[in-house]
């Protein structure tokens, strides 16, 4: 059967709603967006709308919408290809989960420490995009590498998912922040509290994915010197984190 035309997809609008919710408004674009496809209203095949067509049918920012993409990606519903655009994968989720099973009392730990940095790294990556320097910059820079650089080696990157958010704290120039860090060191990070055993290596290779992909938005927000973007791509960053560890809880 032959695909839907590309020209056709890209300018067939879809029906949405404005986001207009308190709230997380990528997570809202993602949503709508979610049901689209795997109601079958957007095909497997088709690619999605341009981003500033997303950003005027949706009302949004150009960072929404990409976090909103970063969101389908970790799902396995699109992928996006320079040059070419975003298309539709498939019409069901994948899961992408950092473990098979969690032992319910570290899991109250993990929702319980991702409650507190919810309430804080948002307004640490605010204030970071606001007050960073160059070498600050730098730090940032080279703490995202190396966290890339740990994910394409098929590790956990725990200690550079660790130093990339403490390089936040150290840029908003608050000592608090950082010792806030200090204090906790690696098992911020919930995956530190993970046994290897639990440990499914595919789905937690997309999950490892999605947390890339999640910060190198969060650091655009930051040396963009974008405030808001920069608290935005923090909240949704650790809000999924912590959607995800509530499904341990829940099954």
């Amino acid at each position: 059967m032959a695909k839907p035309s590309a020209t056709a997809s890209a300018l067939k609008p879809l029906q949405v709603n404005k986001v207009t919710q308190q709230g997380s408004l990528s997570v809202h674009v993602a949503d709508q967006l979610e049901a689209l496809i795997t109601q079958g209203k957007v095909a497997v095949g088709e690619k999605l709308p341009t981003e500033n067509s997303l950003c005027d049918s949706f009302g949004v920012s150009r960072t929404v919408i990409r976090e909103a993409i970063t969101h389908l990606k970790s799902l396995g519903l699109v992928e996006t290809r320079r040059g070419v655009g975003t298309s539709v994968l498939h019409s069901s989720t994948l899961e992408a989960r950092p473990a098979e099973r969690i032992n319910p009392t570290t899991v109250e730990d993990i929702l319980h420490l991702l409650e507190l940095r919810l309430t804080l790294e948002p307004a640490a990556a605010e204030l970071a995009a606001l007050r960073h320097d160059d070498e600050d910059r730098q730090r940032l820079e080279a703490q995202h590498v190396a966290f890339s650089n740990a994910y394409a080696a098929k590790t956990q990157a725990r200690e550079e998912d660790y130093l990339f958010h403490f390089a936040i704290a150290t840029a908003t120039k608050n000592p608090f922040f950082q010792s806030f860090y200090q204090q906790w060191s690696q098992s911020v990070i919930p995956r530190a509290k993970l046994l290897s055993i639990d440990i499914n290596p595919i789905s937690s290779e997309r999950y490892l994915e999605r947390v890339q992909e999640e910060h190198t938005h969060i650091l655009d927000a930051i040396l963009s010197r974008d405030a808001q973007a920069a608290r935005e791509t923090m909240y949704q960053h650790l809000n999924r984190a912590r959607n995800t560890y509530a499904q341990y809880r829940d099954h």
